[in-house]
């Protein structure tokens, strides 16, 4: 073994310090973790010093930083597509519109740093992960296998397949293995992330919620983290899909009929019309009834004197006017 210079030996110093630092705050970038260095240990040493140690040692801010991301373009993709989601993220049932992306893991083994990497297909209706699977290698087979497993779950299921411009994507084994199953596939411009962003998005809450602020010393530690997660779990998709259809089910009939009844008489927001509304829709149902049919004499300050409210009945629903006041010979 060589002689360590005295520079290295002060470097490992340091380094074994902001590690320190960083594990007890791992929101701090390498200025605040200087400051602290300054403030609470009385070293002072260059800020670039700070960042070229935390850079080597992969020490830095759980909050936000550049993440250059795992997704390698091909230099010359086999197939392209155009973006026929179109930021539409709307889906309006299930196997509808499917969103896939591959996303990366670190764990350490004393200073070596290992990765995993997880492809996943999610559905765009309830937000359920259709299939997913890890690999230690970002490779074709990782993106065929999360493919493959979707289909065989859901093999009546032709949904336009959106993903990023990654070099599994637009290998043309991949486009066939889509075309076999019947699906459609999109993929996002260049440089224009934000076009598969709820993918992103489920990433970005997977981590916060599970892996940020936290340093896995093994693969399985790693991987029991991400399969216990409840985002994957069978009986949370359900339990989800089943809450928004409930949802969308709690509208009455009568409700609907009401708000086309109120919808139809006026189309002006003032105040002063809304409590019109309800006034006409409260008396149409009373007359209904055989109750306050005299519509035109109720009183209603908001109301102009010179006129009154006409219910009638047309084709089964009520049309709601608001004209002269007819007046009666004796």
């Amino acid at each position: 073994m060589g002689i360590v210079s005295q520079r290295a030996a002060e470097n490992d110093r340091l380094a074994e310090k902001l590690e320190q630092l960083h594990e007890e705050s791992p929101d701090k970038g390498y200025r605040r973790l200087n400051d602290d260095l300054r403030h609470d240990c009385g070293i002072h040493v260059n800020d670039k010093r700070v960042l070229r140690i935390c850079r080597v040692r992969d020490i830095r801010s759980t909050v936000k930083y550049n993440n250059r991301g795992c997704t390698r373009q091909e230099k010359n993709p086999q197939y392209l597509a155009e973006n026929l989601l179109d930021r539409q993220f709307y889906a309006a049932k299930p196997n509808e519109k499917w969103l896939t992306d591959v996303t990366e893991f670190k764990w350490y083994e004393g200073s070596e740093i290992h990765k995993l990497y997880l492809s996943a297909i999610l559905d765009l209706c309830d937000w359920r992960i259709v299939s997913y699977v890890l690999s230690e290698r970002n490779d074709n087979p990782l993106v065929f296998k999360t493919f493959d497993k979707a289909v065989k779950a859901n093999p009546d299921a032709h949904p336009l397949l959106h993903s990023d411009r990654g070099f599994q994507y637009t290998n043309r084994t991949f486009h066939h293995k889509l075309v076999q199953a019947g699906m459609t596939q999109s993929m996002s411009r260049v440089a224009h992330c934000i076009d598969n962003g709820p993918m992103g998005g489920f990433w970005g809450i997977l981590k916060r919620k599970r892996y940020y602020g936290r340093r896995f010393t093994s693969k399985h530690e790693l991987v029991q983290m991400i399969q216990q997660d409840r985002t994957y779990l069978p009986q949370y998709a359900e339990r989800k899909a089943s809450k928004s259809l409930k949802k969308q089910q709690t509208e009455c009939p009568d409700t609907l009929r009401n708000q086309q009844v109120m919808c139809s008489s006026h189309t002006t927001s003032s105040k002063k019309h809304r409590k019109l509304r309800f006034s006409m829709l409260f008396c149409c149902k009373n007359a209904e009834k055989g109750v306050g049919q005299n519509v035109g004499q109720l009183p209603d300050p908001h109301r102009d004197p010179h006129t009154e409210l006409n219910c009638t009945q047309e084709n089964g629903h009520e049309i709601l006017t608001h004209g002269p006041v007819r007046r009666t010979r004796i």
